[in-house]
């Protein structure tokens, strides 16, 4: 957000606020007062909580209306009893203010932070503040917003239960890991002059600048400590344990890495959804482009009960500094190829039968698999459709690319797209499945056929279904229409494969049917159906950026390895 508005905003200043915060006018005279300053500046606030709040936005969204429907004066808010911060370690309740778009707010690289997950905003401020490239200014005490309370229990974001697990999450782990690789958090480069801070405190006619000569970057605590509960004081708190030592004694040594071994088992439980439901993804160096791709649409649909398996332990670091939550699985096969791991390949036949394994191991633990390759590209979350499927039953992609005819024709189930419920059917299957496979010289996708529909198909029932005798678990081929691989109806090659596929109705599209990965990237990226740009290691955020980036021709990035 702070990039695009730094890049796209054509007004003198630019504000960053919560959602849920009631701005006060107060906000425009504050505003009015730090335009007539004559340096780049940066301002920061805490809003203060309430509880208790009675009111809601009228319909048209102008103003606050009570439970009659009659409105509410601004005043009548600015006398509900506010005495707290709204702000802690989740970033809650914070306000930000900047003159100059233009001009870069800090020195650093911004990390791609999960918005919501704690540490970000105090990221920001302590890099602007050390960075020295702006005035920067703490205008806490001017009580510019409210925070209410009660709009929280409504946040999964911001609620109350998710602060208090939010220092045990893996995003909030992520969060302070990339807070500290990136930023000034444990390590600065000398300094001829120290960070300059100025509180800001109201007077009667004015505005009136406090220089702190000495500001404390201990556990974020920008002022002095002691003032933190006292009138205009500063509070600026973190779980940040790298800025306990005194800012005299900031090393120019970069901290050590971060490792976070979280086990497939604590991945499951943060990352299920309300049905124990899970959306796994398996990548390797070869597709980490692809993979973030897949990662930002899926995040893009709030479908964000997704983890990763990462082959390989670049992809792992990788995957860490990104902010998805990652596991190593330790059996992976070590010669995975960067250029030659496509269909047909010996390679391609080993890291297959890494996911038949990994899923097995997730049904086992109590939760339903949607195993999707990270070449298949989402338009819509088909979770709750694949879950209406019922118990005893799996749904997967049909390969068939004849538009009529039966889709469960031999060797047509695509292994690289199906869901998987965890009970007892589903199970001992995946079991023969694995076990089939470990003991065939080919991919795991011929396995799941043989297994599940019998060799030739002896088990189809009619032309969309098989049924596994000794376990009774019915097969159910997903509707091309909905599920479309990458030879049904030519649909990769159309001009608009958005609008076609959405005509459609279109959950999901595979990019497969296509020999080798460079072209498989280019046809994904040409198409406009791609969102990630490896240039600056940040999702595209909509449609128009997604084919603004297709138009640029950047096909060369994937070339380089470390992008």
């Amino acid at each position: 957000m702070v990039a695009r508005a730094q890049a796209v905003a054509d007004s003198d200043i630019c504000v960053l606020v919560d959602a849920e915060i009631v701005l006060l006018p107060e906000i425009v005279d504050a505003l009015t007062h730090f335009s007539k300053v004559d340096r780049d500046w940066f301002f920061v606030a805490m809003s203060r909580n309430f509880t208790d709040f009675h009111y809601q936005l009228a319909d048209n969204g102008s103003h606050w209306v009570k439970a009659d429907g009659k409105g509410v004066s601004f005043k009548v808010l600015q006398e509900i009893r506010a005495d707290k911060w709204a702000a802690d370690s989740s970033d809650r309740g914070v306000i930000m203010a900047w003159n100059n778009p233009s001009s870069p707010l800090h020195a650093g690289v911004l990390p791609p932070f999960l918005n919501g997950r704690g540490v970000h905003n105090w990221w920001l401020t302590h890099e602007v503040l050390s960075s020295e490239m702006r005035l920067v200014f703490d205008a806490s005490s001017l009580v510019l917003g409210l925070y209410p309370e009660s709009s929280s229990s409504s946040n999964d974001m911001s609620s109350s239960k998710n602060d208090t697990m939010l220092a045990g999450s893996w995003e909030y782990s992520v969060n302070r890991h990339l807070a500290t690789v990136y930023g000034s958090y444990c390590y600065r480069l000398p300094r001829r002059h120290y960070p300059v801070l100025y509180k800001v405190v109201k007077q009667p006619e004015d505005y009136m600048l406090t220089k702190v000569e000495e500001p404390t970057l201990s556990n974020f605590v920008i002022g002095k400590e002691e003032d933190i509960h006292g009138e205009g004081g500063s509070l600026w708190r973190t779980e940040n344990t790298c800025l306990s030592r005194h800012r005299h004694n900031y090393s120019s040594e970069t901290p050590a890495p971060v490792d976070h071994p979280y086990s497939l088992s604590m991945l499951l439980e943060l990352a299920a959804d309300k049905n124990r439901s899970v959306v796994l993804g398996v990548a390797g160096a070869s597709y980490r482009d692809m993979l973030m791709s897949w990662a930002c649409r899926l995040r893009h649909l709030r479908a964000t009960n997704f983890i990763v398996c990462a082959l390989d332990h670049e992809t792992y670091e990788f995957s860490v500094l990104q902010g998805l939550p990652v596991f190593r699985d330790p059996l992976s096969p070590k010669n995975v190829s960067f250029d030659d791991c496509h269909f047909g390949t010996k390679c391609f036949q080993q890291v297959t039968k890494v996911k038949s394994r990994i899923v097995l191991e997730i049904l086992r633990l109590g939760y339903n698999v949607l195993l999707s390759d990270v070449d298949v590209y989402w338009f819509d979350n088909p979770m709750s459709f694949l879950y209406s499927l019922g118990p005893a039953t799996l749904g997967a992609q049909s390969d068939e690319y004849n538009e009529t005819g039966p889709i469960n024709l031999p060797r047509r189930l695509n292994s690289g797209f199906y869901f998987a419920r965890s009970d007892d059917a589903t199970i001992t299957a995946m079991e023969m499945v694995v076990k089939h496979a470990t003991n065939s010289g080919l991919s795991e996708q011929p396995s799941f056929y043989d297994v599940l529909c019998g060799k030739d198909g002896t088990n189809r029932i009619g032309d969309d279904k098989c049924l596994e005798p000794s376990t009774i678990l019915t097969v159910v081929f997903l509707n091309r229409d909905l599920f479309p691989n990458g030879a049904y109806k030519g649909l990769w090659e159309k001009h608009d494969v958005q609008s076609v596929c959405k005509e459609l109705g279109c959950f999901i599209i595979h990019n497969n049917w296509i020999h080798g990965r460079r072209r498989k990237l280019q046809r994904q990226m040409s198409s406009g159906l791609w969102d990630y740009d490896p240039s600056s290691r940040l999702c595209l955020q909509d449609w128009s950026d997604r084919s603004s980036f297709r138009m640029m021709g950047q096909f060369h990035l994937f070339e380089d390895t470390d992008s």
